[in-house]
């Protein structure tokens, strides 16, 4: 594991610090990509002195984590992570009976749970798409601004010390944990407004096809140019969610009119549909493939659909040429989210194009990194709306008028 920061990561964080930062609103710059990393993620400095970490940005989860030593031990089952584990002290843990800890587990749906340490806030979270985490509550100073304790404040977040893998195994990964960007009272952005950090509760991503891209937190976002705005779906406290939505391929219809809930969360890597809407969508996506493109089994992404062709692929302007058809999701209202082939296709190291929308066993939608690629995502937690606007996500906008594209 890496004691400090990478080096081809160090000059871009020293940069970090030249981003438009007001009293009210920052803009930080974001590292990773969908393939083959799967997270896009911020560096961060948490503690005194400060020390550095990655954390995945997840609008899907309520929680900061990071993973860590349990009670001064080791830690009973963590990922190999890129530096050095936190270690909480004594004095770092928050106490079962702070009104952080009660917040905490309203957010997660389950009653506090103090274990045998009386001054213990334990938690167990879920995730979507089916990983892990066991801890306990503590709170330190947390840098947004890596390498310095500018703008600094005391946050409360979890010390993961228990991670439980989707895959069932624990793995090497390169993030440290999750920076929680939720809709719930623990996330990071409402304890930074309730400390005066920010002054506005909301937050903008932009993913870009190369990797990177930036992250805006706390600024007025209703000034930006998108002609439409979807309303919170108010019966989803904790994801947000712009709604129910159908889905098309072109101009055809998949899965009826019925609607189904769609979930915004850049914690997902990919894409996901309820396995009835699923298999509807790959058999007529298939008959519109060139016969030129064949199926074949890619290790990277093993049981997923993938095709190549006689020359490989080699990036999204190879994507562009073969697939065609565009999706959408139709949230009414004349509210649509475009999803074209760049949006629903990885290109992986075997040359192959791999399709990036999986089935699930849920009954909603969750649209991750793959579809929120080349958008800038709003989620505006005071007016209670979402919006999303084509942008270049390859540099952060120097003003409003820098993002002209629309819904």
């Amino acid at each position: 594991m890496a004691a400090g920061w990478p080096p081809a990561i160090s000059l871009l964080l020293l940069l970090a610090l030249l981003l438009p930062v007001t009293a009210s609103s920052m803009v930080l710059p974001l590292f990773g990509n969908v393939y083959p990393v799967g997270h896009f993620y911020v560096a961060v400095g948490i503690g005194e002195p400060v020390k550095p970490y990655f954390l995945h940005i997840d609008t899907g989860s309520n929680l900061t984590w990071v993973e860590c030593h349990a009670d001064g031990g080791s830690c009973n089952k963590c990922n190999t992570v890129p530096h050095p584990l936190y270690r909480a002290t004594q004095n770092k843990r928050v106490p079962c009976a702070d009104a952080r800890c009660a917040s905490l587990h309203q957010d997660v749906g389950k009653p506090k749970n103090c274990g045998a340490a009386p001054q213990t806030c334990n938690y167990e979270i879920q995730f979507l798409e089916g990983s892990s985490s066991r801890g306990m509550l503590v709170h330190d100073k947390f840098s947004i601004l890596p390498k310095s304790n500018a703008h600094a404040a005391d946050i409360a977040f979890g010390c993961g010390y228990e991670q439980v893998e989707a895959s069932g195994r624990n793995e090497k990964v390169q993030v440290d944990g999750v920076l929680g960007l939720g809709r719930g009272s623990i996330d990071l952005v409402s304890q930074l407004k309730q400390l005066k950090v920010i002054a506005k509760n909301t937050i903008g991503h932009c993913l870009s096809y190369k990797g990177g891209g930036f992250l805006i937190i706390g600024k007025d976002m209703s000034t930006f140019p998108l002609k439409k705005w979807a309303p919170m779906a108010p019966g989803q406290p904790r994801y947000y969610s712009p709604g129910r939505a159908t889905l098309h391929l072109d101009a055809r219809s998949i899965g009826g009119a019925d609607p189904v809930e769609v979930i915004l969360d850049s914690g997902s890597t990919y894409t996901y549909l309820p396995n009835a809407l699923h298999k509807q969508l790959v058999p007529v996506l298939q008959a519109t493939l060139r016969k030129s493109l064949q199926v074949v089994k890619d290790p990277s992404l093993p049981g997923e659909l993938c095709w190549k062709r006689p020359e490989k692929f080699r990036s999204v302007d190879d994507l562009k040429k073969e697939f065609k058809p565009v999706m959408s999701f139709n949230f009414g209202n004349e509210v649509t989210m475009a999803i074209p082939p760049e949006n629903y296709l990885v290109v992986t190291k075997q040359g192959n194009a791999c399709f990036g929308i999986f089935a699930h066993n849920a009954k909603y939608i969750i649209l991750g990194d793959i579809t929120m690629q080349g958008l800038l995502v709003i989620y505006d937690n005071d007016r209670k709306q979402l919006g999303w606007v084509r942008a270049d996500c390859n540099k952060p906008p120097k003003s409003i008028s820098a993002i002209t594209s629309r819904i």
